[in-house]
């Protein structure tokens, strides 16, 4: 995995996402606890794009510098060499 010393672009970038995916998340909680109306569509919306900064950040996590846009939607994908751990 990169690190801030070796690699500080794409480990910030590596950080940007987890932040964005925090505050992200973040909102959701708020929403969902707050807004009666809140629905499952409103749900699949806002998880996915959680879901979307989780996979780049994992995406990243051995990316010195940046992808190019061209990866974007790979990126972004859930990775299949990551299991969910329950």
């Amino acid at each position: 995995m990169i690190n801030r010393e070796t690699n500080p672009v794409g480990w910030a970038l590596l950080l940007y996402e987890l932040v964005d995916a925090h505050e992200h998340l973040g909102n959701l909680i708020k929403e969902i606890s707050q807004d009666p109306d809140y629905s499952e569509g409103d749900l699949r919306v806002d998880l996915g794009h959680v879901y979307a900064h989780l996979n780049r950040a994992w995406f990243r996590r051995n990316i010195p510098e940046d992808f190019p846009e061209t990866q974007w939607d790979t990126a972004t994908k859930f990775p299949g060499d990551l299991d969910p751990v329950a």
